[in-house]
């Protein structure tokens, strides 16, 4: 059987399996065409989801895989640059770790329901980037006077000319944070073209639709992005609206950070455990700020007991939490979590309702049986 990480790295199509399976890991398939695999929640219990099943997002599937693809930079610049993977390796190198989440990820919890791919929790993980700062490629182009936006395509194209591109954007306050890059590594190895080899934007705490993958054109230019997916997709309303209430684009605001959320990785909701010591162990982060602290619930919300926290904290990093106790007797056990990041924002026990169902993070809650 062909592995994992060469099945990614051709671009080859999922069959409609529930779970794709590759040497013991395993993805569940939500779509088959476009590639939209979710990441098992039993893996929400680390620092680092691995590579082999990190969930994998895509609008129209990959394109071919072109190592040689050129990044070109242009628009509102005093030298317009064009390079490839090769030549980034003149500017500095960082490494940094962050969470990528789809904007849709929890979008099957909603009510009532919307359209998009129905995803759970498995549309978010955690890895290791390693690239350039696009800070410094700018600084290199030389932006000039006049400039705000930057305008991001991929190589990726629609199956059909009627369906418009993929095109993203960001003010360019954003593209100039020292915390975005241009990475071409993942886990401390090249990008698969599953993940947007040969190269990717990085975007802590913001948004997975941002992350542009098979990065290949950058403008600088004094406007927002056109198109689709800037003017009509990935937006929520300005302010909240009542469940099922239609909201035209002049009413919503492009999406941006990430809320604060926590996700129980482990009891599984439904699994099965022996009495004796237990463990309710997940994962919390936040787009705006470090996590301050996650509670865990065994009574449904009414009485809250602070979680350990591993791993370092910052803005758009995950961190683990751990809540240890004892089950004397058998019987169903219930646990709720929910985070605080360190600028007060709390993960509310309802999300708020949007047409598109993005930005999903109510308090998880997982269920289990304990036996003698």
């Amino acid at each position: 059987m062909i592995r994992r990480r060469e099945f990614l790295g051709l671009g080859a199509l999922a069959l409609a399996w529930p779970r794709l399976g590759f040497g013991g890991e395993t993805l569940l398939a939500h779509m088959a065409r476009p590639q939209d695999w979710a990441t098992p929640t039993e893996y929400f219990d680390r620092l680092i989801t691995p590579t082999p099943v990190f969930f994998v997002r895509s609008h129209f599937g990959p394109p071919a895989l072109r190592p040689d693809r050129r990044l070109t930079i242009d628009g509102l610049v005093d030298k317009p640059l064009e390079l490839g993977a090769a030549d980034l390796k003149t500017f500095e190198e960082v490494t940094l770790t962050g969470v990528l989440q789809c904007s849709g990820n929890g979008r099957a919890l909603s009510q009532p329901r919307v359209p998009g791919v129905q995803w759970e929790h498995g549309a978010m993980g955690q890895a290791t980037w390693t690239g350039v700062r696009l800070k410094d490629l700018l600084e290199r182009v030389g932006v000039q006077a006049g400039a705000a936006h930057l305008r991001i395509v991929g190589a990726d194209l629609p199956p059909k000319p009627a369906v418009p591109r993929y095109v993203r954007g960001m003010p360019l306050a954003r593209a100039l944070d020292p915390t975005t890059l241009v990475a071409y590594r993942m886990n401390g190895e090249p990008l698969g073209l599953a993940h947007g080899a040969p190269l990717r934007l990085v975007v802590p705490g913001w948004t997975g639709n941002h992350w542009v993958k098979w990065l290949s054109a950058l403008r600088v230019q004094k406007d927002e992005a056109e198109g689709f997916y800037m003017q009509t997709g990935y937006r929520v309303p300005k302010s909240p609206v009542a469940p099922g209430t239609v909201v035209p684009p002049a009413d919503t605001v492009s999406l941006t950070t990430l809320p604060v959320k926590s996700i129980i990785g482990r009891p599984s909701d439904g699994g099965v455990a022996k009495v004796g010591p237990q463990e309710v162990v997940g994962v919390a982060f936040s787009g705006a700020a470090a996590i301050a602290k996650v509670e865990v619930s065994l009574d449904g919300g009414k009485r809250w007991t602070e979680a350990a926290l591993e791993g370092e904290p910052g803005l758009g990093r995950w961190q683990v939490f751990r809540h240890r106790f004892d089950a004397a007797q058998p019987g169903t056990l219930h646990a709720v979590a929910r985070a605080t990041d360190q600028s007060g924002a709390a993960q509310p026990e309802k999300a708020q309702w949007n047409p598109s169902g993005y930005l999903w993070n109510a308090w998880h809650a997982v269920s289990w049986t304990v036996t003698a």
